[in-house]
C-alpha cells in the first residue's frame, strides 16, 4: 500500500460516503506525527478488497510502435504502480526480430494465418462459395497456382505491401473481396492474370510492427484479484480500443488527450490505440508463449491448467484461438 501511494493516488476520503481525492493533498503541509496518524485514517478508510484475495492474475502487455516512447514508458509503470500491478519483467523486442520470428503473426493468428502462416493452398476455402463469387472453380485456381497468401503474392509478383493494398482496396470497392467467415477473406487483386490473395489488409498492419525502426516495450505483469478484477484492468486501466471513449485516467485515455506530449508523432486511432495488453488469464499464457517463448507447462497459468487436468497438448492448441465445441 505504501508503494502504491508513493504515486499521489486517489484515495477514498474518511466520512466522505465513498468520494475519492488526491492522497497527497490529504497530507499537504503535515509535521510527521499528524502525518503518520492521518496515513492511519486513511487506511482504514480504504476498502476491505484492498486487503488483496492472494489469489494472482498476469498479463502480457506492450507499448505499440507507434506509441513506445519513454514518455509512454514512464506514464505505463506510474499506472501500474498507482493500481497495485506489479511489473515482473519488461524489455524491447525490435522490428525485424518481430518479423523473423512472426511474432506479430502468432499474436494475430486468426487473421495472420490466412495472410502469411498458411500457404493459401492450405486454407479452408468454402468451393461452392468462392465459384459463386468468383465464377470458377477453387481446384482450379490452386492448380493454375493463381493463390497466394498475402505475404507470397508480394513476393511473387515483386508488389510491396503498399501496392497490395491499394490493389487490395480496390478490389474491395469493386466488390472483388467476399468474407468467407470471421477474420477470413479472399480478393481478386489481378484481373488480368486472376491472381487472388486472402486477408491482405493485414500486411500494413504488421508493417507498423516489423519495420526496421519499429519496436515494442513489453511487461509481464500480475496484481491481486481481490484488489483488481480483469474488466477493471482492461476497462479502467487500459480503456476500450477506441481512445477516443477511453476514461480519462485510463492508459488510452491519458495518450489519446497527451499524444504530443507523450512523444507520439500523431494521435491515437482504434488501431494505433497505444497500448495492448491481454484480454483473459488464457490470452496472457498464449502470449508469453509467442513473444517470450515461455513453455506452456512453466507458465503461471499453464501451471493451473495442467493442475486442473487439462493437457499440454490441448493448452498449446488453443494459444491460437482455435473453433471449439460449445
Amino acid at each position: 500500500m505504501i508503494k502504491a501511494w508513493t504515486v499521489d493516488p486517489q484515495v477514498v476520503l474518511p466520512g466522505q460516503d465513498g468520494k475519492k481525492g488526491s492522497l497527497f493533498d490529504q497530507l499537504e503541509d503535515l509535521d510527521l506525527e499528524p502525518c503518520l496518524a492521518k496515513c492511519k485514517e486513511l487506511a482504514a478508510a480504504q476498502p476491505a478488497a484492498a486487503a488483496g484475495s492472494g489469489v494472482t492474475q498476469s498479463a502480457f502487455v506492450f507499448s505499440k510502435p507507434h506509441a513506445n516512447t519513454p514518455e509512454v514508458g514512464e506514464l505505463i509503470k506510474k499506472k501500474f504502480a498507482e493500481v497495485g500491478i506489479k511489473i515482473l519483467s519488461d524489455g524491447e523486442i525490435a522490428g525485424p526480430v518481430i518479423d523473423e520470428n512472426k511474432y506479430i503473426d502468432q499474436h494475430y493468428y486468426s487473421i495472420a494465418s490466412k495472410a502469411t502462416i498458411l500457404k493459401a493452398s492450405e486454407l479452408n476455402v468454402p468451393a461452392d462459395k468462392f465459384k459463386e463469387s468468383f465464377g470458377e472453380e477453387w481446384a482450379t485456381v490452386v492448380a493454375e497456382k493463381r493463390c497466394f497468401n498475402a505475404m507470397d503474392i508480394c513476393t511473387e509478383t515483386g508488389m510491396s505491401t503498399g501496392d497490395l493494398e491499394t490493389k487490395w482496396n480496390a478490389a474491395k470497392d469493386a466488390g472483388k473481396v467476399v468474407k468467407f467467415g470471421g477474420g477470413f477473406y479472399c480478393g481478386l487483386v489481378d484481373e488480368e492474370k486472376k491472381l487472388y490473395t486472402f486477408n491482405a489488409f493485414f500486411m500494413s498492419m504488421r508493417g507498423k510492427f516489423t519495420a526496421a525502426d519499429a519496436a515494442v516495450h513489453y511487461y509481464v505483469v500480475e496484481w491481486d484479484a481481490g484488489v483488481l478484477s480483469w474488466a477493471d484492468f482492461r476497462g479502467k486501466v487500459l480503456g476500450p480500443t477506441d481512445p477516443a471513449s477511453a476514461p480519462a485516467g485510463s492508459l488510452r485515455g491519458t495518450i489519446n488527450a497527451d499524444w504530443e506530449k507523450l512523444g507520439l508523432k500523431a494521435p491515437p486511432n482504434t488501431g494505433d490505440n497505444g497500448v495492448h495488453a491481454s484480454a483473459s488469464p488464457l490470452e496472457g499464457l498464449a502470449e508469453r508463449a509467442n513473444w517470450l517463448q515461455v513453455p506452456v507447462g512453466e507458465d503461471v497459468f499453464g501451471k493451473r491448467l495442467v493442475a486442473a487436468g487439462l493437457s499440454e497438448e490441448m493448452i498449446e492448441a488453443w494459444t491460437v484461438d482455435p473453433q471449439v465445441v460449445l
